[in-house]
């Protein structure tokens, strides 16, 4: 008896020796340590990230906040690279972020991506990863990854919010429903921007029909002096209400000077405009740093082109400004995210606008990069345009009919 209990004592140690050492990955130079309690430590983890700008840029910051939160939560190295212009010093940063043993390196504006990706071919070892781009998916590239978020959902509800401040206008008789004309601020006439303000304008007319809008272009992503200007002449044109795609607190500012409802982007700028700040909508990128630095720790694949979205926690609202907004705005929100999660809201449903006076039955949009810009995938089926479906980087460029741009 005495014997047998020795053998499957011995047994019952081999068998949890075993286990305990089945649990190590690698991938590259990171190994994967487990603790006691289960529990992947990623203490050895080191990530650097490379921002066009810095924190005063409400778009780098974001990017910041989010590498910082998801550091803090899993506990790897961070090291960052601010005001990294988006050409050789592009380059340069992320060589050195490689030598100095970054396990990923994440770079955060579009023209950054030729750069990250010849440096990527260098360090064949280190994964790269970059938001906004458009060449993962055809690289064939194992250590090159493109990500983005289904923003334009984001924008959608931030433009409700729009909507609701502008019908409770009408309705207190500050002007009528023809001539509820919003404004928005755009950095350049790119897809991204003009995906974002299409998908805000859709939103407010969803609870406010009449709703008109006139873009204006700064070709800046950064610039407060030039954002502000921007804002103040469409105020000067009529605009009710402000909305931007850029990057500097310049247009909540001149809506807060001129006592003008403002929607904004990236961050809460309630502190900017007290008064006339309603609601801002962002990508939260944290998921997205923990989903990589993860993936690394274990040896698993990085996804070559990934698209966050409302049940990642990818795509967020920042606090409403109850002072500010409409009564109810809160609950219409709330039913159309209700509505994004059961999948029964479309954002460019073909049925809710026309373009030149005519539904859109068929378009053609430029997903596959290649020199010449060619309109290669059909993105329009079952009624709406698959925006970000095909490719994470968005690709809806089409001005619709009421707004100017």
């Amino acid at each position: 008896m005495k014997k047998f209990l020795a053998l499957m004592l011995a047994a019952l140690m081999m068998f949890a020796l075993v286990a305990c050492g089945g649990n190590n990955a690698t991938n590259g130079n990171a190994d994967e340590t487990t603790t006691a309690a289960g529990t992947t430590d990623y203490s050895s983890i080191k990530m650097g990230l490379i921002c066009l700008h810095d924190e005063n840029s409400t778009y780098d910051a974001n990017f910041i906040q989010a590498a910082e939160a998801a550091s803090k939560e899993l506990g790897f190295e961070l090291v960052k690279k601010v005001n990294i212009p988006e050409d050789d010093s592009c380059a340069q940063a992320a060589e050195e972020l490689a030598e100095d043993g970054c396990d990923i390196i994440f770079a955060d504006s579009f023209g950054h991506e030729t750069y990250m990706m010849t440096v990527a071919e260098e360090y064949p070892e280190v994964q790269f990863c970059h938001a906004t781009g458009t060449n993962a998916k055809t690289s064939d590239m194992a250590n090159y990854h493109n990500a983005f978020a289904s923003i334009y959902e984001g924008r959608y509800l931030a433009g409700i919010a729009a909507g609701m401040k502008i019908n409770e206008m009408i309705k207190e008789g500050k002007f009528t429903a023809e001539e509820a004309k919003m404004g928005y601020v755009g950095a350049y006439p790119y897809a991204e921007v003009i995906s974002g303000y299409t998908s805000f304008y859709l939103g407010a007319k969803s609870v406010c029909p009449s709703v008109t809008m006139t873009v204006k272009y700064t070709n800046s992503w950064f610039d407060i002096a030039l954002e502000k200007e921007a804002a103040d002449a469409l105020i000067g044109e009529g605009c009710i209400l402000i909305s931007q795609h850029a990057d500097s607190e310049g247009a909540p500012k001149a809506c807060e000077e001129k006592g003008v409802p403002n929607v904004a982007y990236n961050v809460n700028t309630i502190n900017l405009g007290p008064t006339t700040a309603i609601i801002s909508s962002k990508i939260d990128w944290t998921p997205y740093f923990k989903l990589i630095v993860e993936a690394v720790a274990k040896g698993e694949a990085i996804p070559d082109d990934w698209c966050g979205s409302i049940a990642t926690g990818s795509v967020v609202l920042t606090e409403l400004n109850e002072d500010v907004a409409a009564e109810g705005t809160q609950d219409a929100i709330d039913a159309a995210i209700k509505e994004f999660k059961e999948g029964t809201l479309k954002v460019f449903n073909t049925a809710n606008f026309t373009v030149d006076g005519e539904t859109l039955e068929s378009y053609k949009a430029d997903v596959v990069p290649d020199a010449n810009f060619e309109k290669d995938t059909e993105v329009v089926s079952d009624g709406y345009f698959h925006e970000s479906e095909m490719r994470s980087a968005p690709y809806f460029d089409i001005i619709i009919d009421g707004i100017t741009a």
